[in-house]
């Protein structure tokens, strides 16, 4: 497709988008849920063909050497498939926050004020090599009455057409435009500048990919984004810590999955705990040949360990997505909410204790999106906090923040009732 044509195209999709968000913004609860039961019925009717669809995926993806950390988040197996199905159900038992008024005040002229959450108009998501974010997303626009432009990665192009099929399909089904869902059918890099330049049409960008493409989008997006940069991710192990819970929590942080943004990136524990928590944990990460590299201190600890190095300056800053995790043991709390405060990402930060007061002042005083007691960073995810999914994490601090569902795609406008009340 030539440069001309790709920019018909773009403007075509958010012209389209534009129309069909009036439509979904007057949709009601129930034709918006039985689009959802429409689409959930339809991804389960087409597995087989939408796991023949990955598998082409998949083939092109080895064929070009991808990342084991993106051919892991590429795969779509029978239980992502039943995960999608069960999301869909999830969100359709989810409150519909359109139209939802809150704060009603009289004031003394006689006038009532408040606020009533509508939809955001047209969302545009960007995303690589997660076929299931392409439902997703689709999923909770939908509910937020909202219509959505969705260009995924080009590993996922064949399972991203089928899928938008079936979307479209299930919002025909329920009444809905079929627009409401549009997936970009081209693979094209040029694709994306279109779309985040498309202010007429599009009023958010929410960007769900590598670092790479957030920077770009920072640099060259008009229209405002919902994102997060990094994931770096810490787990500190406080003095008053339990040792098996700390241990579970610290192995899950790291090894559930790699190739997550929620992954412990940072361990950090503190002096007074170090010799006892540090030779178990490692006995644990040797399982999975996870390389540390440590700070002096917990260096000193861990002699012998097979897959040990110094810890560089960068370390404290990197988010890995692989079996590797930095390594530091800190005098106190104070100490570790400082660097967490320095080097994180605004993202998802634990504290293990047992302690109250110190679990208190770290949930405080940890300036990330979640902050968690006694709990893996892994659980920092829209399903899991019962959001039926996400449509990303974001670390900003506005519009949204954390993982942002449904409420985090509408916003608020101010509704006046009054009785014939003028000002004097």
């Amino acid at each position: 497709m030539n440069q001309e044509h790709l920019a018909d195209y773009m403007q075509q999709l958010g012209q389209r988008a534009r129309a069909a968000s009036a439509a979904m913004a007057r949709a009601d609860s129930a034709r918006k849920n039985r689009a959802l039961q429409a689409i959930a019925a339809q991804i389960s009717a087409q597995s087989a063909a939408l796991k023949a669809a990955n598998a082409q995926d998949m083939q092109a993806a080895r064929e070009v050497g991808l990342e084991p950390a993106l051919l892991d988040r590429l795969q779509l197996s029978d239980k992502a498939i039943g995960l999608m199905i069960e999301g869909l159900t999830q969100i359709v038992s989810l409150p519909d926050p359109v139209g939802e008024m809150s704060n009603l005040k009289i004031r003394p002229s006689g006038i009532q004020v408040g606020q009533m959450r509508v939809p955001l108009g047209v969302i545009g998501i960007i995303y690589e090599a997660r076929p299931n974010v392409t439902v997703d997303a689709a999923a909770l626009c939908i509910k937020s009455g909202n219509a959505s432009i969705l260009r995924g990665g080009k590993e996922a192009i064949h399972c991203n057409r089928l899928l938008a099929q079936l979307v479209q399909q299930g919002l025909l089904d329920a009444g809905l435009p079929a627009e409401a869902v549009q997936v970009v059918d081209t693979t094209e890099r040029a694709a994306v500048g279109h779309l985040i330049t498309m202010n007429r049409y599009v009023d958010v960008i929410v960007p769900r990919g590598g670092k790479g493409l957030i920077e770009r989008l920072m640099q060259e997006a008009t229209v405002p984004m919902i994102k997060h940069l990094d994931g770096i991710c810490h787990v500190y192990i406080d003095e008053d810590a339990e040792l098996e819970q700390a241990r579970a929590i610290a192995f899950n942080a790291k090894c559930h999955r790699y190739g997550t943004c929620n992954t412990m990136e940072t361990l950090l524990v503190a002096r007074a705990i170090a010799p006892r928590i540090l030779p178990l944990l490692a006995q644990d990460y040797l399982t999975q040949q996870v390389e540390l590299r440590c700070d002096a201190a917990s260096h000193a600890l861990l002699q012998g360990y097979p897959h040990l190095a110094q810890a560089s300056d960068a370390d404290w800053d990197s988010e890995y997505l692989a079996p590797i995790l930095a390594v530091r043991v800190v005098d106190d709390m104070d100490q570790a909410i400082a660097h967490i405060n320095r080097h994180g990402s605004k993202h998802t930060d634990a504290i293990i204790t047992q302690h109250h007061g110190r679990a208190m002042r770290f949930l405080r005083e940890v300036d990330s999106a979640s902050v968690m007691v006694n709990a893996s960073t892994r659980f920092a995810d829209g399903f899991e906090y019962g959001l039926g999914a996400e449509i990303g994490i974001s670390n900003d601090k506005l519009h949204a923040r954390g993982p942002v569902g449904l409420e985090g795609l509408t916003s608020l406008k101010y509704v006046v009732f009054g009785s014939g009340q003028v000002r004097g």
